[in-house]
């Protein structure tokens, strides 16, 4: 189901397995963090009204996974991915109730196992930094050198090669940035994550354009 989740449908059912599993099996580490991965992409592809109650859902199974497999990466890394959707798309006030939590987090992640989903935690250390205004801990320096970190893991990203790009253009290194923004559209596709890879294809094709 989940492998289906450009199908909203199958998406949701797959939350719905691992929502009935978890209330029968409340320590059930594996059922609490792929109910929190697929809580965030609901979180950015569901419904509008949906959407909000996803990522605060994936943020509580995160916490859950974390609590129950304190070594282990992947409820701290939902739990930072939930946050960090809630702090882009619903305004400044979410940004700055999640920014500490998501650092520490995302931290959490690079103490246990930096080469976690190949860098996805230095990936998104290089987002928060960039996205995070400077008077609030953000840092264009250690933004680029989290997300070629993230790169050293998985020279292919396309999530990777695109938020650099970005970082990039808005640094006004405009060659780089569509050097970069190439490199999303000539990547292969991951079959792990082909939804993802193609909306970043399609993403890094709007930005070349403009």
């Amino acid at each position: 189901m989940y492998a289906d989740r450009a199908n909203l449908a199958s998406a949701q059912r797959a939350a719905d397995i691992w929502s009935a599993i978890l209330a029968s099996e409340p320590r059930n580490f594996e059922a609490a963090w792929k109910l929190g991965r697929v809580d965030y992409w609901l979180g950015g592809h569901g419904t509008e009204r949906e959407r909000r109650a996803h990522l605060e859902a994936g943020i509580v199974v995160g916490r859950k996974a974390a609590d129950i497999e304190p070594q282990k990466p992947e409820g701290y890394f939902w739990i930072a991915a939930n946050m960090g959707a809630l702090a882009e798309s619903f305004g400044l006030r979410q940004g700055l109730k999640y920014r500490k939590p998501i650092k520490e987090s995302l931290e959490t992640v690079l103490r246990l196992d930096p080469p976690f989903m190949e860098g996805s935690a230095d990936r998104a250390l290089g987002r928060w930094y960039f996205k995070v205004p400077r008077l609030f801990g953000g840092d264009r320096k250690l933004s680029e050198a989290h997300l070629r970190k993230s790169l050293s893991y998985n020279p292919d990203s396309t999530v990777s090669h695109f938020f650099l790009g970005e970082l990039l253009d808005d640094e006004g290194r405009k060659d780089e940035a569509r050097a970069e923004f190439q490199r999303v559209i000539d990547a292969p596709v991951n079959p792990n994550w082909t939804p993802e890879d193609q909306e970043f294809k399609e993403k890094a094709r709007r930005a070349l354009r403009r």
